[in-house]
């Protein structure tokens, strides 16, 4: 079992900048491949980026890409998601996820979810 919590979330204005973290325990990350989604109001859940155990792959959703950095502390069993140029489509709920083994970049092929932060970006 692992529970995963998020947090980092907010209001910011579009340019700016956030960092989501997303604490793990039960399991620790270095075992899990751990993704982060994100779900708009009205829309399917959307993927946004993936990083392996190891942190050695990682791998991002299109409009991501350039924007989003993914990234781990093993030792601190947190992984990270730095937003830089924040846009007010980026506006969602952000869940962090984990899965065993592989990345992935479906939601149904991960098992456990965090509660979700809100972020908002204002024009």
């Amino acid at each position: 079992q692992v529970q995963l919590v998020e947090s980092g979330g907010g209001l910011v204005q579009a340019g700016g900048s956030l960092r989501l973290s997303c604490a793990a325990s039960g399991r620790t990350v270095s075992t899990y491949a751990t993704g982060w989604f994100r779900q708009a109001p009205g829309k399917d859940r959307e993927f946004v980026a993936v990083i392996s155990g190891s942190g050695g792959s990682t791998y991002y959703g299109d409009s991501m890409k350039g924007r989003f950095t993914i990234s781990k502390d093993n030792a601190k069993n947190t992984v990270y998601l730095q937003m830089n140029s924040l846009k007010p489509e980026d506006t969602a709920v952000y869940y962090c996820a984990a899965r065993p083994f592989a990345i992935a970049t479906i939601p149904t092929n991960y098992p456990y979810w965090g509660q979700g932060t809100q972020v908002t970006v204002s024009s």
